[in-house]
């Protein structure tokens, strides 16, 4: 599997898109494009990509429209790159979902840092290798998907956010606040909404659900993703 960092451009301008995309891959980037939300929403679907640029107003959807889609999907990173320059926007996106925002006309290296700022940032929130824990459970975050027993399990959207939390602190237990804040959006949230998450994904993952290899629940009140045993393996 290529370690290239995978982006996905979205705008409604297919010469722009050409352009910035071969630039983009000539320096090493792995990119994809879409000229809607609706086309970008099914790029989703086929796997998640490290960073989208997303330019706000398209032929479907508003672009803050699309970003809370592209959130509640997963936590992938989102650059506006915007030919609306209004304070008020930019604010709005900052607040909302967006890591950066820059405006049209834009100078190209000056974008690549931003993206090479933002991705060495965020590079652990969707590890986009497989994730081998054992003989039974391969997890493939970018394809929102599980290996269990040789079949293929489908993990939905909060699944998907709380294994990256926990993958991302691999062997490390994570509190329940924390999953909490990071999974949820708040720390708030209801407590038994990490429970019923937890108690799902143990039926979705472990060959055993009723004594967890894998997914298990720590000492210091939390839970932990670890790798098989060396004595299960």
């Amino acid at each position: 599997m290529s370690d290239a960092a995978k982006l996905l451009l979205v705008d409604r301008d297919p010469r722009l898109l050409m352009l910035l995309g071969d630039k983009l891959r000539r320096d090493g980037y792995e990119v994809t494009i879409a000229t809607s939300g609706k086309e970008a929403l099914a790029t989703l679907d086929e796997g998640w990509p490290d960073l989208v640029i997303l330019e706000l107003e398209l032929p479907d959807l508003h672009g803050h429209d699309l970003a809370d889609r592209i959130k509640e999907r997963g936590d992938i990173p989102i650059l506006v790159l915007s030919a609306v320059t209004e304070v008020e926007s930019k604010v709005e996106s900052l607040r909302r979902h967006a890591e950066d925002y820059v405006t049209k006309p834009f100078h190209y290296p000056e974008l690549n840092a931003r993206i090479e700022r933002i991705l060495s940032r965020t590079h652990d929130r969707i590890p986009s290798r497989e994730l081998v824990l054992g003989p039974d459970l391969t997890i493939q975050l970018s394809r929102r998907q599980a290996i269990v027993c040789g079949t293929t399990v489908s993990l939905s959207p909060t699944e998907s956010r709380l294994l990256s939390v926990l993958s991302a602190r691999l062997g490390t237990s994570v509190t329940t606040e924390q999953l909490r804040s990071s999974v949820w959006g708040s720390a708030d949230a209801d407590p038994a909404s990490v429970w019923v998450s937890i108690r799902r994904l143990r039926q979705k993952l472990e060959p055993g659900a009723e004594k967890p290899r894998y997914l298990v629940t720590s000492g210091r009140g939390g839970y932990m993703l670890q790798a098989a045993p060396a004595t299960d393996a």
